[in-house]
């Protein structure tokens, strides 16, 4: 028997999972963390050791419980948040705590498009999203207001790289991983030359980035220091994987476009797999997929489903207090409030721009369409069929650029455990809506991409179809369709461009959200 080792860590957790060579999950160990520590107002920094330590700990105890299927271990692989970055010094110790992807310090404005650039930034909308990348990138914050660390730093890394050099004492990490502020042309999956955009936003030295691997192929195995410290096997092959978005899509066995992965995560997203490079939204690149030689465009919804905490926060005291007294989770109880509502929640509609996007600074949220007939049952769920409306939005941008029809999508993250967040998406999309056996997509993600790299399966198509399997597939509805279809036409599509103005002069008058200076 052979068994397959996905470490995933996230922003609040780092999962340790067993998975059979047919995507079958055996055992698991989660490690709970919290997700930041701050030391000042819009910061939020974590200690890289406890990522690590979370990682040995979740290891020797599944060890412990499952100590056969444990020996079985034929290869792991690491799947991480995008975005977070590890200073490491040339002895492999940080230099200082991690910058996670929370962060919300900002850098100064270093470099200025010349005026033929700036004219062509302007046309397409981006001169502003050139200005706000770089003051977001954590790199030139470091080297503006701690040159001392940033002369100390010998690699400057990814979480995916930092728990890779732990494990196998290399400076190796795959290319799939590499999503985030930093120098990486994602077009050509390469660091960006000096003479590059991508550099002069980020002028990171080339010495400090980590080698890059295709994924699928080998990162290294696993050291005797390792192995004492985690439990796994020495010289175990560690298979290069790829982000956490990037491994739940092919864990949801998305590896074309005629499906799409819907993460309802606190950012909403809508990704593919595709061979050719294409911008579902122009000048916002897609992303390097777990697949060699592949992409994953993808449009994200920032503060996504978090808007189920929000609303469960503000609004849902009621529904908290019976799933106390119950012993559920208050998600359950809201489900109510979806049921009571018929489709359209009697006209009440929500732009779910809760924080402004790259592409679209000046956005906020909206809430039309309010009577006296609507309580917070339909706002809830106006919330709900607000994301819904913008993930579909991002699947009609997928399929023009593409140029290929989506026959089915394949839904995963925290609110897809729910039937009538699934239901009420597949009456949007009008498509089928698969969920998947297993909750832990990134981790079967991870497994599928080790399993065909050790050549266990001949491809990774082949590791897919043996490994992948759903659980339920939700139908649209073709009434409840047709009715979000002419909302969606006649309504959504035309909230953004009618408000964008007013958005505007709200900025200008109250300075939120704050300009780039």
């Amino acid at each position: 028997m052979q068994t397959l080792l996905s470490i995933d860590c996230g922003t609040q957790s780092l999962r340790v999972l067993l998975f059979d060579i047919k995507g079958n999950l055996l055992a698991k160990e989660k490690v709970e963390y919290e997700p930041y520590f701050s030391t000042k107002p819009n910061y939020a920094e974590q200690h890289a050791e406890i990522f690590w330590s979370a990682l040995c700990t979740a290891s020797l105890k599944l060890k412990e419980k499952n100590s056969e299927l444990f020996a079985a271990v034929a290869g792991l692989s690491v799947s991480t948040q995008r975005d977070t970055f590890v200073n490491l010094a040339a002895d492999g110790n940080p230099v200082r705590p991690a910058i996670t992807w929370l962060d919300r310090r900002k850098a100064k404005i270093h470099y200025r498009p010349n005026f033929f650039m700036k004219l062509a930034f302007g046309l397409v909308g981006m001169n502003e999203a050139v200005m706000k990348t770089q003051v977001e990138g954590k790199c030139n914050w470091l080297m503006q207001n701690e040159p001392e660390n940033w002369a100390k730093t010998h690699k400057y890394l990814i979480v995916s790289g930092y728990l890779n050099y732990k494990l196998t004492g290399t400076f190796n990490d795959s290319i799939a991983s590499q999503i985030g502020h930093f120098p990486f042309d994602y077009k050509r999956m390469r660091w960006a030359k000096t003479s590059e955009r991508n550099y002069k936003l980020f002028p990171v030295e080339h010495s400090k980035l980590p080698n890059m691997v295709q994924p699928g192929d080998l990162i290294g195995h696993i050291t005797a220091e390792a192995s004492a410290l985690t439990g796994i096997a020495q010289g175990t092959p560690v298979i290069a994987a790829g982000s956490d978005k990037g491994c739940e899509t092919i864990g949801m066995g998305v590896t074309d476009t005629s499906m799409v992965s819907l993460s309802f995560g606190t950012t909403a997203t809508i990704q593919t797999t595709t061979k050719k490079y294409m911008e579902p939204l122009a000048f916002m690149p897609a992303y390097p997929a777990p697949i060699k030689g592949h992409y994953n465009p993808e449009v994200e919804i920032f503060r996504g489903y978090w808007m189920i905490t929000w609303f469960k926060n503000e609004f849902g005291q009621k529904e908290i207090q019976r799933a106390e007294q119950a012993g559920v989770p208050p998600e359950e109880i809201l489900n109510e409030l979806l049921r009571e509502v018929p489709a359209g929640s009697m006209g009440l509609m929500v732009q779910p721009y809760w924080s402004p996007g790259l592409k679209f600074p000046n956005a906020k949220g909206a809430m039309i369409g309010f009577g006296d007939v609507h309580k917070r049952a339909h706002v809830y769920k106006a919330v709900i069929e607000g994301l819904g409306y913008g993930l579909y939005d991002g699947l009609l941008k997928i399929e023009k650029v593409s140029g290929k029809k989506v026959l089915k999508a394949a839904v995963s993250g925290g609110a897809a455990q729910s039937d009538e967040i699934c239901k009420i998406t597949a009456d949007i999309f009008n498509i089928p809506m698969v969920r998947g056996k297993t909750f832990e997509t990134t981790g079967l993600g991870a497994a599928i991409i080790t399993a065909a790299g050790l050549g266990i399966y001949p491809n990774l198509d082949q590791a897919v179809k043996n490994m992948v399997s759903y659980e339920q597939t939700f139908m649209p509805d073709p009434e409840n369709h047709l009715l979000y279809s002419k909302l969606y036409n006649s309504v959504y599509r035309k909230i953004f461009p009618s408000l964008t103005k007013l958005y505007s002069e709200i900025r200008d008058i109250t300075g939120y959200p704050e300009k780039p200076e």
